[in-house]
């Protein structure tokens, strides 16, 4: 059973994603005071009083802008559809605009129950002048400043009374299972299609998609039930070189998306193949393959590319990206969808090597193996090694004394190879005999 759906809306920097992180107590949506950093819907989980709910954090609503305010309105109108109950954010010091109340004329054709928020009342003197927003037609707004939390226990009160009714086991579901999920992460440089592509990989328009880079801010993520089972796909902001982020909006969504990589047992690299393997997508590489997290590279927009052209490219991923081994190379369209379908063949391959389970006794037999091919330097030996722990594969060697770094890399590229692990991360535990 899932939790009640509680979304976030509003006209553009009214506050909404501070109102969102301070009712989760941290800061896990981007906050800035420019209009517009928050685009895509952001999931996120509320608790309240032993009542757990799921938040959506909106983008702001704005009719008649471009084609991009476009979509982010449309985002907006998909949360309000699936939620059950909706927090129309209005600013309190400017008072009620024409865009609040087109949100509010919407609002009010639905049958979902609304709670109008007048946030930024952080004293008494601006709170007089809320009553103004009862024009509105969505009952009696509630006072708050989202900043400094005054007024969001009374709001909160107000929110767990107009959830739906669930039984009392509903909220005492282990929620940390959804924890261990398997995780894949879209990286890549802005504008190489990545939004589209988790459109694709989700099956809905879940994030927005347009051709002006730079505009998914935060990383969206969405569970897919799968063959294999459930599968978190977690759409990032395109990461830049450092010296070309100049304000703060991207350089959380850099912090936020290399998080997201940190925490990934699987990255997809996404690359613009009409531009090539560029020093950018390099570094990037290196970033994931430092992680730890193995890489699928995925060659988007392959249908734009003569025979001429395609030759070059492949020639560019062997060079330029060959640290990272056997990565697999797809050739896609995440616009079309051609070739995407090759893609879960891949994760449910890194889906297995990330669970392997390895008996101790064929452990054992192919350190023994490698030690014999390759003894450690300084009389350093493995006594005996075991399987600790799955998701992913963890070994703990038992050792005379301390391995040099450069031993266990060729220990861990053995076990690779006898056990053909492909490139799921690896983890080496040495505990050293005590004398």
């Amino acid at each position: 059973m899932s939790l009640p759906v509680v979304a976030v809306v509003g006209r553009p920097n009214v506050g909404k994603s501070t109102l969102v992180n301070r009712i989760i107590g941290r800061r896990e949506t981007i906050v800035e005071e420019l209009p517009g950093v928050t685009r895509d819907r952001k999931q996120v989980e509320g608790e309240w009083l032993g009542h757990r709910f799921t938040l959506i954090d909106t983008g702001g609503w704005l009719a008649g802008g471009d084609d991009l305010d476009e979509k982010v309105s449309r985002q907006s109108e998909k949360a309000i559809v699936d939620a059950d109950l909706v927090l129309l954010v209005v600013d309190a010091i400017v008072g009620t605009t024409p865009d609040d109340e087109r949100v509010a004329m919407l609002l009010r054709r639905l049958d979902t129950p609304v709670i109008v928020v007048a946030n930024k009342c952080d004293d008494k003197s601006h709170e007089a002048g809320i009553w103004d927003l009862m024009g509105l037609g969505l009952g009696d707004p509630y006072p708050v400043s989202s900043l400094h939390g005054l007024g969001t226990g009374d709001l909160l009160d107000a929110v767990v009374a107009q959830l739906p009714e669930s039984d009392d086991d509903f909220f005492d579901v282990d929620t940390e299972v959804d924890e261990r999920l398997f995780s894949v992460a879209l990286v890549g440089r802005p504008n190489v299609g990545k939004s589209t592509l988790f459109n694709h990989l989700i099956g809905e328009e879940r994030a927005v998609v347009h051709d002006l880079p730079g505009t998914t801010r935060d990383a969206i993520d969405t569970v897919v039930e799968t063959d294999t089972g459930p599968i978190r796909f977690v759409d990032t902001a395109g990461m830049r070189r450092k010296a070309r982020i100049d304000a703060d909006t991207e350089y959380y969504s850099l912090v936020r998306a290399l998080n997201a990589v940190d925490k990934s047992d699987v990255a997809l690299l996404v690359i613009d193949s009409t531009i090539g393997v560029t020093h950018q997508d390099q570094r990037l590489a290196e970033r994931v393959d430092g992680a730890g997290c193995p890489v699928v590279i995925l060659l988007n927009k392959w249908e734009l590319l003569d025979t001429d052209r395609r030759e070059k490219i492949a020639d560019e991923v062997e060079r330029k990206l060959a640290f990272l081994g056997g990565a697999p190379v797809l050739r896609i369209s995440a616009l079309t969808g051609k070739g995407v379908d090759r893609l879960w063949p891949s994760l449910q391959t890194a889906v297995g090597d990330y669970r392997t389970r390895i008996p101790t006794r064929d452990v054992n037999k192919a350190i023994r193996a490698a030690q014999a091919a390759q003894p450690a330097p300084r009389g350093a030996r493995v006594l005996y090694a075991t399987q600790g722990a799955t998701d992913p594969p963890t070994f703990t060697l038992f050792a005379n004394r301390e391995i040099p770094r450069t031993y266990l890399r060729y220990l861990e590229r053995s076990l690779r190879e006898t056990f053909d692990l492909g490139s799921t991360p690896i983890k080496i535990r040495v505990r050293k005999r005590s004398d």
